[in-house]
């Protein structure tokens, strides 16, 4: 009986839960990314100085592409999305690239350059595929810490402001974040079962009262202006296709596919699920490039997975990925009624920057929890950690550091989640792939060599399957 009951039952990811928790649940993990697509869009709105209806469309596209890009990794069609509870956002530093290429040509070379990068994923994977046995625990782990401290640092600005400009480091928005991260700890604390579990969304909410209380949530715009809104196709005109213009956001999807390796094993390590990573990962990535040359054609940015869902899987213990379908159909809502889009933009950022840090902590601790299993002692892993927590960290800490390199090298270099990827990748290789020893006629050492090649060896076949 026990054992018909155990096959009869859904794996934690296919469980469909109670239409009541899954709206729940789901709006909690917009509210928790919605700062992503707004901030994007006024981030391009300001720096190109767009109008404002052009701006509100742009909103309720990026609303839109990001809501059925989520429904499509949570669900999977065909080939593509990973059928896990994934989250799609635009990508940061995607949005700053953006916005440089159209101030260095124009909207229309931005959109191009967007279309020509989700088609470089497409035409990078089958390569990609064969690398994937180079993406061990120590480089995962690595990958997840440098996606915490990147994420951290940029909704840190979120909260403080620029250096240099009126209102930085405001006492009010400080305490008013630290105050959300205190709520959402102490309703971690507090509550138990289904309240637990919704200890983020309580924290934002229970942050939201305290700015509408002390005067910092305005709610005018809120009710002013139309109900509907449908985002227009080719905001900008018929994209203009430049290689050269584009090479920022190329080199970035071939990076951003070691960052998509590292999301798809952590949330199957997450949600417990055993997966083939020849198969789920490119699923991931043509589910990113899919929803990337649809956005393009909206007069979005790249639009990618997101992370900050990964932390909050984490932090609930909540795996269905009918959960984060449920927040794809909140987010296309959103996209469709302004109202709403204008009430998730009157959230003091003080607010979602606080339970942003908290949910981006969550990640860097799942990191430290995969390194738990890697031998740290090693000369290999602990230099292989060590270069990337090195190149990943110094942009962050120290800004401006690369700053007489050339241009198109900053582009790399102060992304410190690409250089970090990348060094780990590269120096796991030099330790664990390439046989830098000169041979000797000793019996005893070639023995010892070949022994260790094949335990090495045997690590990385065993390394895509996760639990």
């Amino acid at each position: 009986m026990s054992s018909r009951s155990s096959c009869a039952s859904p794996h934690p990811v296919d469980e469909r839960l109670p239409l009541a928790k899954l709206i729940l649940f789901g709006l909690q993990h917009v509210l928790v990314v919605a700062a992503s697509p707004i901030t994007a869009v006024f981030l391009v709105s300001k720096a190109l100085g767009l109008s404002s209806a052009l701006t509100v469309d742009l909103i309720s596209a990026t609303f839109l592409v990001c809501g059925l890009g989520t429904l499509v990794q949570s669900f999977g069609v065909w080939r593509f999305g990973a059928r896990m509870p994934f989250v799609m956002v635009p990508g940061g530093a995607p949005v700053v690239m953006f916005v440089i290429i159209a101030q260095q040509t124009n909207l229309r070379t931005a959109a191009g350059a967007v279309l020509m990068s989700a088609l470089c994923y497409v035409l990078i994977l089958p390569v990609f595929k064969r690398c994937l046995k180079y993406f061990p625990r120590i480089v995962i782990g690595s990958i997840l810490i440098l996606v915490a401290a990147n994420l951290i640092k940029i909704y840190g600005t979120v909260i403080v402001g620029q250096p240099g400009t009126p209102g930085f480091g405001s006492q009010l928005n400080v305490g008013l974040a630290l105050a959300t991260i205190a709520f959402t700890v102490a309703f971690a604390k507090i509550f138990k079962g289904m309240a637990g579990q919704l200890a983020v969304l309580l924290g934002l909410l229970a942050g939201t009262v305290l700015g509408a209380v002390i005067g910092v949530m305005k709610f005018g715009s809120v009710f002013h202006g139309a109900v509907l809104a449908v985002p227009t196709p080719l905001p900008f005109g018929m994209p203009h296709f430049d290689i050269v213009a584009a090479l920022p956001l190329i080199i970035f999807s071939i990076t951003s596919m070691a960052e998509a390796t590292g999301q798809t094993i952590a949330i199957a390590e997450v949600v417990g699920r055993k997966i083939d990573a020849h198969d789920a990962v490119p699923r991931t990535i043509r589910g990113d490039a899919l929803m990337s040359f649809i956005g393009g054609l909206f007069g979005t940015s790249l639009i990618i997975t997101s992370s900050e869902n990964i932390g909050i899987v984490e932090a609930t213990g909540v795996r269905s990925r009918y959960v984060t379908a449920s927040a794809g159909v909140l987010l296309v809502l959103i996209a469709l009624c302004a109202p709403l889009a204008r009430l998730a933009d009157a959230i003091p950022a003080p607010v979602v920057g606080g339970t942003a840090l908290i949910v981006f902590s969550i990640i860097g601790v799942m990191g430290i929890s995969l390194l738990h299993d890697v031998d740290l002692r090693s000369r290999a892993n602990m230099y292989t950690l060590a270069s990337a927590l090195t190149m990943g960290l110094l942009p962050v800490v120290v800004p401006g550091v690369y700053a007489h390199f050339p241009k198109t090298l900053q582009i790399v270099l102060n992304n410190g989640l690409a250089m970090g990827a990348l060094t780990a990748v590269l120096v796991n290789i030099v330790f664990h792939h390439l046989n830098l020893r000169r041979p000797t006629r000793s019996v005893a050492s070639t023995k010892a060599i070949e022994a260790g090649l094949r335990t090495t060896a045997h690590d990385d076949e065993a390394a895509p399957s996760v639990r």
